[in-house]
């Protein structure tokens, strides 16, 4: 099953992915279901896809205008430095832990949306990432039972303004529109082991990360764990999972992202994320 998030009518709203090319809203079909993060809270993800199945396509995916794969997200938790080979580039140890940090929702912008290239930096970097979407809550989960609590997956492009970033890690991974999330939310029943996917980010694109998802030093249901004894998860947030090695930081000459550029974080079965970059306001 696929989910997106997008505008119709000016409004947002939701549906599922009808063939290759299409859209069903699905905002209303249910009472009370207006929301992606509400039908995950509701547990009624699959009969939303039965009713999809039903109906004809209302929205093109082209003319969509995406959003945040979950605009209303409680929260967007960011694992840092989770693959040996990019902590082993930017001269970093790694720690036995997964250590993370927050991203607010004003950083983050649909599939197709502009990335804002800072006015006060020019050290504007990508991270491809994979995202885990959490579907059931909880507090102090089992690392065994950590994979039952996740709805889904979906791409996400950890925008990083790295001058800013030495001064607080908060400030450089927050400024406004620097990263995005999407375009879908592939349910976790169609990826029953997610260290089998591939990641691959592109600028421009030329070929800048390439990982297996099993090269992580700490897995999903590790992170999953410990993010939960720390924090109540609720249904709908985010984890995005750390970047490979290949950032533009650590490449000799450094490699920014500028207006006019593109950046598409791919990785095949759950999606391709693709944002234009543009100067900022």
């Amino acid at each position: 099953m696929r989910f997106a998030s997008y505008l119709k009518d000016g409004a947002p709203t939701f549906g599922a992915v009808s063939g290759e090319d299409g859209l069903v809203t699905l905002a209303g079909r249910i009472p009370g279901v207006d929301g992606l993060r509400t039908a995950i809270e509701r547990g009624v993800l699959a009969q939303l896809w039965a009713l999809a199945s039903a109906a004809k396509p209302d929205l093109a995916i082209a003319d969509a205008t995406f959003l945040p794969i979950i605009p209303d997200a409680s929260k967007m938790l960011c694992v840092g430095l989770n693959y040996r080979a990019h902590a082993e580039e930017g001269g970093h140890a790694v720690k036995d832990w997964p250590g993370y940090f927050i991203r607010v929702d004003d950083s983050v912008v649909g599939h197709g949306q502009a990335l804002e290239a800072p006015k006060v930096s020019e050290q504007f970097d990508y991270e491809g990432e994979l995202a885990v979407v959490i579907g059931k809550g909880g507090r102090n989960i089992a690392e065994a039972e950590a994979l039952g609590h996740v709805a889904g997956y979906t791409c996400f492009m950890d925008g990083s303004v790295r001058d800013y970033q030495k001064r607080s890690i908060s400030a450089g991974k927050n400024f406004q529109s620097s990263g995005s999330a999407g375009p879908f939310l592939v349910t976790a029943d169609e990826i029953p082991d997610p260290t089998r996917l591939q990641l691959s980010t592109y600028h421009n694109g030329e070929l800048v990360q390439h990982s297996g998802i099993d090269m992580m030093i700490h897995s999903i249901p590790k992170t999953i764990a410990y993010v939960s004894t720390i924090i109540q998860l609720r249904p709908g947030d985010i984890v995005a999972t750390g970047t490979p090695e290949g950032v533009g930081r650590d490449r000799s000459p450094q490699r920014w992202l500028r207006p006019g550029d593109e950046i598409a974080v791919e990785i095949p079965g759950v999606g391709r994320l693709l944002n234009p970059i543009a100067a900022a306001a």
